[in-house]
């Protein structure tokens, strides 16, 4: 990371990278920190909670990451089928990018970190958030809002199966048929 880049981002990307990588429990302060190249204190100040807040925080900023690949897939669809192709031809090239041994970015920061409510509440509005973006791009798109909903959801749900097969198969083929088998016709 860059020496200009400001230590609260410095340890949320190193943080959300790793936590793919390794999981929230394979994963130490003191890694993230050598990293990140930032001091232990620099952790505590912008944490308190130390890292389930950076879990938390990593969490956020992966779901940041997502909703623009969503945004930027959708934006130019002529419909919800073209939309969500693209959706998913992109998130099979992040696959490519980012190794297919890397679990999937949300899942790997909320669903492995510490069992407690305030993580699995936090995993709720995470995907929340991602479901709302989808929904948002569906109504747009002519879907009815029960309707959108209910397909944003659906693709979410298909997602995240996708990629634990894909991730099992190294093939982001997976992700890439998600379209033809949601939507057939």
């Amino acid at each position: 990371m860059q020496d200009d880049t400001p230590t609260r981002d410095r340890l949320v990307t190193t943080a959300a990278t790793l936590f793919r990588r390794q999981g929230y429990h394979a994963t130490g302060l003191a890694e993230i920190l050598t990293e990140a190249g930032v001091p232990k204190g620099s952790l505590y100040h912008h944490f308190p909670d130390g890292k389930a807040g950076l879990a938390m925080a990593a969490a956020d900023w992966t779901a940041a990451f997502l909703i623009r690949i969503i945004d930027d897939a959708f934006q130019s669809a002529p419909g919800y089928r073209e939309g969500m192709a693209h959706y998913c031809n992109k998130l099979a090239k992040l696959f490519q990018l980012t190794d297919a041994a890397n679990t999937c970015p949300i899942s790997a920061l909320l669903f492995d970190g510490p069992e407690s409510d305030a993580f699995r509440g936090h995993a709720d509005h995470v995907f929340q958030r991602l479901i709302d973006a989808v929904a948002g791009h569906a109504q747009r798109l002519g879907l009815p809002p029960d309707e959108a909903v209910a397909q944003a959801e659906t693709l979410l749900i298909a997602v995240e199966g996708a990629w634990t097969l894909a991730r099992a198969r190294r093939d982001a083929a997976v992700l890439r048929s998600l379209p033809a088998r949601l939507l057939p016709g």
